[in-house]
């Protein structure tokens, strides 16, 4: 079960983002083991005045999202952030929907190991059958931040002996990893800078560390004293956010409508 905006970030839930430069399609499923698919599926109009109250809850058999706009379904099933997808008209784009799919007879085996890019492909078939769906994925020079070693080192230690599960734990505006791969900071920092992050501090393994920012969002009221994420990135461990260009992997919806509801 996941809800946006919870304090645990686990990096199941940060890898579908790490390698949206070559997303291309969702990853096509072998016949031995495709997705299942969602038998039941409502979609309405979110009528509610607070566009920001997103509130996605997914299980095995469930997907359930409020508030959800038509690049939020298309970041799920493609596993690609919102700021790297165009092409949607802007009444669809504004609009906000009330998304309910469930599996009606599901096999618990055929669900115990997916993953959650493999759970996000799953809205896929929804999306180009409810809202017609036509789009292709296309490279683009775009800026970027490369995340480096700044020239004083690093400032964090490899990981020690962990019994619980890696991730990236937020409250409020301190940061505690747990056991995470560079690759993995970097696709946490994009949701954050909302650009892509390349890895190219050249640190293999994995690293434990704490820190604090200030969150600029509608959930947390950062502290005064509180440094921007470049700036904590750069003093509390060793690290910066080099602006640059690169390629990087882009969705474009060349067909969409608004679905009718049911």
């Amino acid at each position: 079960m996941r809800k946006p905006g919870g304090l645990l970030l686990s990096l199941a839930l940060v890898a579908p983002f790490a390698h949206a430069q070559a997303l291309g399609a969702p990853q096509a499923a072998t016949a031995e083991a495709r997705p299942p698919a969602y038998d039941v599926v409502t979609i309405r109009l979110d009528k509610s005045s607070d566009p920001g109250n997103l509130d996605i809850d997914v299980s095995d058999d469930i997907f359930s999202a409020k508030n959800i706009s038509v690049k939020g379904l298309l970041q799920e099933a493609y596993g690609i952030k919102e700021d790297l997808i165009s092409g949607i008209p802007g009444p669809i784009e504004s609009a906000h929907f009330d998304v309910e799919a469930k599996i009606v007879d599901p096999d618990p085996k055929a669900l115990e190991h997916l993953s959650e890019r493999q759970r996000g492909a799953m809205l896929l078939p929804v999306i180009e059958e409810r809202f017609h769906l036509q789009a292709h994925t296309e490279t683009r020079t775009l800026p970027v931040y490369e995340l480096v070693v700044t020239k004083s080192g690093q400032k964090f230690k490899p990981a020690g002996e962990h019994q619980g599960s890696s991730g990236i734990g937020l409250h409020n505006e301190a940061l505690t990893a747990t056991d995470i791969a560079m690759a993995d900071f970097a696709s946490f920092l994009e949701g954050q800078v909302h650009r892509t992050v390349v890895d190219k501090t050249g640190l293999a393994g994995k690293y434990d560390f704490t820190m604090r920012f200030a969150r600029t969002n509608a959930e947390v009221s950062a502290a005064d004293d509180s440094p921007s994420i470049f700036t904590a990135v750069e003093e509390r461990l060793g690290l910066k956010l080099q602006p640059a260009k690169g390629p990087v992997e882009t969705l474009v919806v060349d067909h969409i409508e608004m679905p009718s509801e049911n």
